[in-house]
């Protein structure tokens, strides 16, 4: 390695690739074109001018850190910087009292940055809200999760949400070409060299977050040595598989949730077989899973096909047995019969009709008639006299009403024409007309 190298080295012993390469300025800053480009939030921003406080909001390596940073630098405001992980209420305390010392002897406006915001508890959270609101501190929140799952609903109402987005492909590959070529922060004093094909498999490796790319690419050149020349197996080797960004208790959880139950809804498998396959690749626990496909069975298909929730429930007992890995080959059965499955929510529907007539009318009486003759007490008030058996009609039907008296003519379920439902419709229709007759 020559001289220049080592001195670059040097400068930034210790330091990540990742750290090196932060923007120095909004100008560097790659990606969130919709927060920083002309006309945008945060587009016009200059030393004194104010800003609300803000939550920031968006995936790993999106650039949370890296945006509070230079909104600081810009506005030539004080970052003072927290963790949720760390910091307790004293520090919190400590740090608005250092903002208002510094706001009254000098007239500098502090940015009160908070990592992982969410993880603050409710009693940390409360003792922010009257300085935020005083403006002792802009505070900068950022989060992975949801703002409206960790934040309370008073803080959130000071601060106006930024959601920040993963970097796209070519954003990723602008980076790693910046990075290879910087002599000063970068790899440039390594004379690093890289094939279009190669960087591409990096921009895959990361999956949209920065600070994941920096990393295989750091790890990937010091593979590379000598050699200069970064190779495919060097970044397989760096990348050690994807990371795939799955929160089990986050928002990204809900969201892989959410597009698995309503692919399945949507008829298609080809897409339910992927989140599903996500979840469980990310570490899900298969029972999750397979919680969700057999309400999914009640929920979304129903009498349309009965068989569906015994294919899943019988898939549930399959996974129970076998574990995983082979408990996926089940898993994918059931879920591309459930998806391919006709639909009907009269489950869902039929239960709520039912629901809203006990909460309007309340406990209703039972009709005399279809209380049980079992003492003489209920027999003496007539209990059970006037019940047609229907084993003793023909058909083994008789026409006969079984709500309560304030609710007869009422209609709950009503099947509809999807699948064997359409085969129930039928035959609820012709039992109607049974009843007609008398």
């Amino acid at each position: 390695m020559d001289l220049f190298a080592q001195n670059a080295r040097k400068r930034h012993v210790g330091q990540p690739l990742a750290e090196r390469m932060r923007p120095r300025t909004l100008d560097e800053l790659v990606g969130q074109a919709h927060l920083v480009g002309p006309g945008r939030i945060l587009g016009a921003l200059a030393p004194g001018r104010a800003i609300p406080s803000l939550i920031l909001w968006g995936p790993p390596g999106s650039g949370k850190t890296t945006l509070a940073r230079l909104l600081g630098e810009t506005l030539k405001a004080e970052l003072v910087a927290l963790s949720a992980v760390e910091a307790g209420v004293k520090d919190v305390r400590e740090a608005i009292a250092k903002a208002a010392e510094r706001r009254d002897q000098f007239g500098t406006r502090t940015l009160l940055f908070i990592d992982e915001i969410h993880r603050f508890s409710k009693t940390q959270q409360d003792a922010l809200l009257p300085h935020v609101e005083a403006g002792t501190v802009t505070l900068i929140g950022a989060t992975t999760e949801n703002p409206s799952f960790g934040v309370v609903a008073a803080l959130l109402s000071r601060c106006r949400i930024v959601r920040l987005e993963s970097l796209a492909d070519d954003e990723l590959a602008q980076l790693v070409t910046r990075a290879v070529d910087d002599s000063d922060r970068g790899l440039g004093a390594m004379h690093v060299t890289i094939t279009p094909e190669v960087v591409q498999q990096i921009v895959a490796a990361a999956a949209g977050d920065a600070r994941r790319l920096y990393s295989v690419l750091e790890v990937a050149a010091n593979l590379a040595g000598d050699n200069h020349a970064i190779t495919a197996e060097h970044v397989a080797e760096a990348a050690q598989g994807k990371s795939l960004l799955y929160d089990k208790a986050g928002d990204e959880h809900y969201g892989v949730v959410s597009a698995f139950i309503k692919s399945m809804r949507g008829s298609d498998p080809d897409a339910a077989v992927y989140w599903m396959t996500r979840m469980l690749e990310a570490g899900e626990d298969p029972r999750f899973v397979l919680r969700r496909m057999v309400i999914f069975a009640s929920e979304d298909v129903g009498n349309a096909d009965p068989q569906a929730l015994v294919v899943a429930t019988a898939a549930l007992q399959a996974v129970e047995l076998v574990g995983l890995p082979e408990g996926v080959l089940p898993l994918t059965q059931a879920v591309t019969y459930l998806a391919l499955a006709p639909k009907s929510n009269r489950a869902l529907t039929t239960y709520a009709a039912a629901r809203k007539l006990v909460k309007e009318h309340g406990a209703l009486p039972v009709p005399a008639k279809l209380r049980p003759a079992s003492n003489a007490a209920g027999k003496a008030l007539g209990h059970g006299e006037s019940y047609k058996y229907p084993h003793d009609f023909e058909g083994n039907y008789v026409p006969e009403e079984y709500l309560p008296d304030a609710l007869v003519g009422e209609r709950i379920y009503e099947p509809s024409e999807s699948g064997f439902e359409a085969e129930l419709a039928r035959r609820r229709a012709a039992l109607d007309e049974r009843k007609k007759r008398g």
